[in-house]
């Protein structure tokens, strides 16, 4: 029995990443989501969780979190759609920091294996081939190393309650594909190697308000040069590098930043997931429309499994009130190519 993936949508600042509570975060995320994104098109749902909502600070279950999380699941089943839970924050760990203290203290570590210990318990009633787990979101450690025994660890623990459960592992460095040349998968038949693609930051997050590279204002455009010559000489050297340092991107240069992540699956016969990708809507619709079509049209080639990011956040395919964004028409015209 597998886990099949095809085009799916992040459901974030429900269970991750947002204040919500009560009858708000219940009004956020509801049957008729789930409903629609399955009249879309797509076959599954990522759901971002965190610990500050499942868990307080003993390690004792929100209940009211648990119910809609199972909910949730429930409202997939019925739809037909598959879904991933997708550890996303947990207090030792956040992806938009440098320092974590999970990859410095064995506490936290040991914490982290409990926590997953606990979640495999709380889901395991599940199908397996309608619900798959997913580590940690965007792993940040400071060495490769760190990570790889760190996932084994994890995975071990779930293995102990569900030995058939499908479980997707992020490559370090906030799941860069750049670094599966360093990612260490343990002997196990039922892992998904998961990456996300943002590649060009300058472009994919043009303005954005959490982000180093908002500090360039000035035009943008894809594919081919992202900022003119001028206009990156008079970047700060910080700014330049937060961009990854790259001012010039085209449809080869997603070829090239694929085939590490290409390799390994290749190398140990395990399926790819692309689980996030998006760009900002602060760039102009023609050059955004490119660079999803170049995206997805690499994905498609190499049938890779696609998450998009979000369903109705900065990047969403639907606004806050349930309107279709450019990129649902991206997205749609993807699906019916497939």
């Amino acid at each position: 029995m597998g886990f099949e993936l095809g085009h799916g949508v992040n459901i974030s600042h429900w269970l991750s990443q947002s204040e919500r509570r009560g009858a708000e975060r219940r009004a956020w995320f509801a049957q008729a989501d789930v409903e629609r994104i399955a009249s879309s098109g797509f076959d599954h749902i990522r759901f971002p969780v965190d610990e500050v909502q499942l868990w307080d600070e003993q390690m004792r279950r929100e209940p009211e979190a648990f119910e809609l999380l199972e909910q949730a699941l429930g409202w997939c089943e019925r739809a037909e759609l598959r879904a991933i839970v997708d550890l996303h924050i947990v207090r030792s760990h956040y992806f938009n920091v440098d320092f974590n203290p999970l990859f410095a203290e064995p506490a936290e570590q040991g914490k982290f294996c409990a926590l997953w210990a606990d979640l495999s318990r709380a889901l395991a009633h599940w199908p397996v081939d309608r619900v798959c787990y997913e580590l940690l979101n965007e792993p940040k450690a400071p060495n490769d190393g760190d990570w790889n025994e760190l996932a084994a660890r994890a995975l071990a623990e779930v293995r102990k309650h569900e030995p058939e459960r499908f479980v997707a592992i992020d490559s370090n460095g906030t799941a860069d594909p750049r670094a599966f040349t360093e990612l260490r998968v343990p002997e196990d038949e039922k892992l998904i190697l998961s990456f996300h693609f943002y590649d060009p930051l300058f472009f994919t997050h043009y303005r954005a308000y959490w982000s180093g590279v908002k500090a360039y204002e000035g035009p943008i455009d894809y594919p081919g040069e992202l900022v003119s010559q001028q206009d990156w000489d008079a970047l700060p050297e910080r700014v330049r590098l937060e961009g990854r340092g790259v001012r010039v991107f085209t449809e080869a240069d997603i070829e090239r930043l694929l085939e590490p992540a290409l390799a390994l699956s290749r190398e140990t016969g395990l399926p790819l997931w692309c689980g996030e990708f998006g760009a900002l809507g602060t760039t102009s619709e023609p050059a955004r429309e490119r660079w999803y079509r170049d995206l997805l049209g690499a994905l498609r080639r190499h049938r890779i499994p696609w998450t998009v990011w979000d369903y109705k956040g900065d990047f969403g395919i639907f606004d806050l009130e349930g309107r279709p964004t450019p990129v649902h028409r991206f997205l749609s015209e993807a699906i019916s190519a497939s």
